[in-house]
């Protein structure tokens, strides 16, 4: 049998490291927002023939747009991102148009310089949309939190110190999403990956599937508790831990295997997406055996407590001459 209980520091540890690159990575570079988070105008552009992509920055340098940011997507597909673009201009009287929108004259100016464009899509946020979006995903991510709170305190009420239990699992909740947004920090800094509208969907989802997995774990640790009222904790939860061990792997196993199909295959509006899913269907995987249920062990025994007075420097007593 593994005694998953008995090397809980080193779970501890190992989480505590990831977290910590993760939160200096936000700290220092924070997250790169897409469109929907700091405003703007993206186009998806494919030209039917090859185009070099330092010739399309040459292009929209010329066109008046030097800090668009160009990324190649596939062959003769790229995805451009510019400051907010101006609107046509239209006579208040006759409603002819003055002056085209500044999307229409790119594509213009970039069909004339490369050739036929086959496919154009263009979106663009405003900076009140942006800000009400990132509030709105907030309030979204702290709604649920507090929902699997009062959700896992009720279901487990019928035991000793519910509550324990739901803060166990909000706590397995934060180190799961945190680990996502660390790592995404870093994507932003090394690949230029920014998030966006299915970030969110995606955070929302890993902290559905978090919880699912550690209330499987709790449930047995209850029906546990019931059969051996008198037991040792850390025995209870580690049988427990052992007698779900299977169904958790296989459930992840069986969801990693299509979301990694996905990711290589699918397109590439949901490539980030799938991205967030991979990681946190590893990490909520991990998060119900190694975090959640230790955590309650760690709480029952008070280590928090003697750690802390352990760390405390000790008052030497001084002696009357």
């Amino acid at each position: 049998m593994i005694n998953f209980v008995g090397r809980r520091n080193w779970y501890f540890l190992f989480s505590g490291l990831i977290i910590l690159a993760g939160v200096v990575s936000l700290i220092a570079f924070g997250l790169k927002g897409g469109i929907e988070f700091t405003s703007g105008s993206m186009m998806t552009i494919t030209f039917e023939q090859a185009v070099e992509q330092v010739e399309l920055r040459e292009e929209m340098a010329n066109l008046g747009h030097g800090d668009a940011i160009i990324q190649r997507t596939g062959e003769g597909d790229f995805l451009i991102r510019t400051g907010e673009l101006a609107p046509e201009e239209r006579d208040p009287e006759t409603g002819e148009v003055i002056t085209p929108s500044e999307r229409v004259m790119i594509e213009e100016a970039l069909e004339e310089r490369f050739g036929p464009i086959t496919s154009f899509s263009f979106e663009s946020v405003s900076p009140i949309i942006a800000a009400e979006i990132g509030r709105n995903a907030s309030y979204a991510v702290a709604v649920a939190a507090v929902g699997v709170l009062l959700y896992i305190t009720w279901a487990f009420r019928r035991l000793t110190r519910p509550f324990r239990f739901g803060v166990c699992a909000i706590a397995a909740l934060v180190h799961d999403v945190l680990i996502v947004l660390g790592i995404f920090s870093l994507l932003g800094v090394f690949f230029d990956i920014e998030i966006n509208a299915m970030f969110i969907a995606g955070v929302l989802t890993v902290i559905g599937y978090s919880v699912n997995d550690t209330i499987v774990v709790f449930d047995r640790i209850r029906e546990n508790v019931a059969k051996t009222p008198s037991g040792h904790l850390e025995t209870t939860i580690n049988n427990s831990i052992m007698e779900t061990l299977g169904r958790s792997l296989n459930t992840s196993l069986t969801s990693l295997f299509v979301l990694l199909a996905l990711f290589l295959f699918g397109g590439i509006t949901i490539h980030y997406f799938i991205l967030v899913l991979l990681i946190g269907v590893i990490t909520g995987t991990y998060s119900s055996i190694c975090i959640a249920s230790q955590l309650l062990i760690v709480w029952e025994n008070r280590e928090i407590g003697r750690l802390f007075r352990r760390l405390r420097p000790r008052r030497v007593p001084v002696r009357g001459g």
